[in-house]
């Protein structure tokens, strides 16, 4: 007590930690009776630096250097640590940051396709082995039958819609929507075949361009290319929205 006022300093202190190991910053709370050598090995965990290789350094609540921490012996609380105040870790050992999470700094190891095949313990052994995956003749076939099929379907019914017709078109997962066809046949942007439509309302995707090439003519966000199966041509009046009401 001095002058009647007493100096109350609480025990623990809440400090934010940076190294030069990683860009992160990280915050913990430490006793002020901690020992640096002791606030060292608890750093060994966090910023994955030996004890014996660091160096801190203590830097204000508003960054800007106050000291080193370079007496193992003295108290954390015998330095000026306030609240929120930076403890930065130097690893004299020679590691950067980002050495350990930076894989463009890895050495890479590689192959050729001919060397590769050879091995007889690799993951691409292993599928032919044990026929899985593109190895198994029997379901690669039975997938590119079912795709094939697949394609087929979709051309007849592509065969089936002509441009200008009035449609609905059902997606799964989305609302039914009507609209007006406006191109069917193959495209650019993926394989297969396609139908454009313009729909009745702004819930499309485009204005009937993709990928820097036009198919067809329409405003923005009204455009949308589906599949053939997912579109039903018929009598689908446009609906009146209100529009010339009063």
């Amino acid at each position: 007590m001095e002058n009647g006022v007493t100096v109350v300093t609480h025990a623990f202190v809440d400090v934010r930690l940076t190294s030069t190991v990683s860009s992160f910053e990280v915050q913990r709370r430490y006793n002020r009776g901690l020992t640096i050598a002791d606030l060292k090995r608890n750093l060994e965990m966090i910023v994955g630096a030996n004890a014996s290789s660091m160096d801190l350094e203590l830097f204000s609540v508003t960054d800007n250097f106050v000291q080193r921490l370079d007496d193992n012996e003295a108290l954390l609380g015998s330095y000026p640590v306030d609240d929120n105040c930076r403890i930065h870790v130097i690893d004299r050992s020679g590691a950067l940051s980002g050495e350990y999470s930076d894989v463009s700094k890895v050495e890479k190891f590689e192959i050729s396709d001919d060397a590769y095949e050879q091995r007889t313990e690799s993951a691409r052994s292993f599928l032919k082995k044990q026929g899985l995956g593109r190895f198994n003749e029997e379901e690669m076939a039975k997938k590119q039958a079912e795709q094939a099929d697949r394609e087929n379907k979709q051309k007849a019914a592509a065969d089936a819609i002509t441009v200008g017709s009035r449609c609905q078109v059902q997606v799964a997962g989305q609302p039914t929507k009507l609209g007006t066809v406006m191109y069917v046949g193959t495209t650019d942007f993926k394989s297969g075949y396609w139908v454009g439509v313009k729909y009745d309302e702004p819930l499309g995707k485009h204005d009937g361009s993709v990928q820097g090439k036009r198919y067809f003519e329409c405003q923005n966000k009204y455009g949308a290319f589906v599949k053939p199966l997912n579109v039903t041509v018929g009598d689908f009046p446009e609906e009146d929205y209100g529009l010339d009401e009063i």
